[in-house]
């Protein structure tokens, strides 16, 4: 027994008879369907029998159902700032986060196709309530961020998911995902949330926070989606926000979420990691002696890096206008551009409804609005 068994996911000796045991599920049926859409269930069943390790589980079946996301509903995945990451080397990751599903497959696929460490990566137990979710969860590396605690056991919950990404980073040599703030950002604003970071200092012990911190390699990571396959399913929360009312979710909400964003229009989608901090934590320490100061220093830093190479697309540029009434970006995308955005938005939402149609808007210019507080030069990076 481990101390870890509650949150981790698969050992690899447990992977086979996992896997095994959800093979013949309606939703893995229908989840190999869709990545094998040309051949017939003997074929994955076969293959199945041979995968003895996540790595097996992930190179041979969950990259080819990205692949295939990709294929049937994007334009095209890009990246940057991959290349200066170290093959040896485990990170932590912490992104921006717009899709359950989406961010942490689509940073494992690009880290397997350039031959990097790739991440095991926090998922929130109320998003796998399903027991197949659970399982397909668990063989593709995801460690569960513990919700809905009474407040004695948040702590110790968050001690032990803070020793847990250590051990997995200086122990397993594993990389690690987590999203800057808790649960996904629903109005294009992206900020880290220092809880996030004091989870993480838990586990330093007697290190200074910034020692410790540094020594976890981290890599802030940018994620942007020209349409966000999900954002109609958003504004619901936000509309509730805006009136100061209490937000409750539907039983199912959480899953169809995740369905709206693996199939649900992407177009282009792009991945930016950014400089491993290191200096930084350096400045910090000699410049606040305060640990709040610090951790307040360090999500700054870490807010600057995702929001400088966040990729803006042509729909950010037109959503600024549209909101705005204005042709301050026109010169960023072409008439065309604009008349298709538009018609989604009007199949998408009620236009006639003036704070729906500007919530809905300003999730996508609210990372202009947020660039634009560097330089008009930042615009286009």
């Amino acid at each position: 027994m481990s101390k870890f068994d509650d949150i981790r996911p698969f050992y690899d000796h447990e992977v086979n008879d996992a896997l095994l045991s959800v093979a013949k599920h309606p939703m893995m049926k229908a989840l190999m369907r869709f990545t094998f859409p040309d051949r017939d269930e003997q074929f994955w069943l076969e293959e199945f029998r041979n995968v003895h390790s996540i790595s097996d589980f992930q190179s041979k079946f969950i990259s080819q159902t990205v692949l295939q996301i990709l294929e049937r509903s994007s334009d095209g995945l890009s990246t940057s700032g991959f290349d200066d990451l170290d093959k040896n080397q485990s990170y932590l990751f912490i992104s921006n986060h717009r899709d359950i599903v989406l961010d942490t497959c689509l940073i494992n696929l690009v880290l397997l196709d350039r031959g990097l460490i790739m991440t095991s990566s926090a998922i929130g137990d109320n998003l796998v309530q399903k027991s197949f979710l659970h399982i397909l969860a668990k063989l593709n590396r995801n460690f569960l961020v513990q919700r809905d605690l009474p407040i004695r056991e948040q702590l110790s919950s968050s001690r032990l998911m803070s020793e847990y990404i250590q051990n997995l980073l200086h122990t397993e040599n594993r990389s690690v995902w987590i999203a800057q703030r808790e649960g996904r950002t629903k109005d294009g604003n992206d900020a880290t949330q220092q809880g996030v970071l004091k989870m993480l200092a838990m586990a330093a012990g007697d290190l200074p926070l910034t020692d410790f911190l540094k020594s976890l390699k981290i890599v802030p990571l940018s994620i942007s989606y020209e349409y966000d396959p999900t954002d109609v399913l958003k504004i619901p929360q936000l509309m509730a926000k805006s009136r100061n009312e209490v937000y409750i979710k539907d039983d199912n909400e959480d899953f169809n979420t995740m369905l709206s964003g693996v199939l649900g229009q992407k177009k282009h989608i792009h991945l930016h990691a950014g400089k491993v901090l290191d200096s930084e934590f350096d400045n910090i320490a000699s410049c606040f002696e305060n640990k709040n100061k610090q951790l307040q220093a360090i999500a700054q830093i870490i807010d600057d890096s995702i929001i400088r190479n966040y990729k803006l697309w042509p729909t950010n540029f037109i959503a600024y206008d549209l909101l705005h009434k204005s042709g301050q970006y026109s010169e960023y995308y072409t008439e065309n551009e604009r008349q298709l955005f538009e018609r989604r938005l009007e199949m998408r939402i009620d236009v006639s409804d003036q704070d729906l149609k500007n919530s809905f808007l300003a999730m996508y210019a609210n990372p202009v609005v947020n660039k634009m507080k560097y330089s008009e030069n930042a615009l286009l990076k």
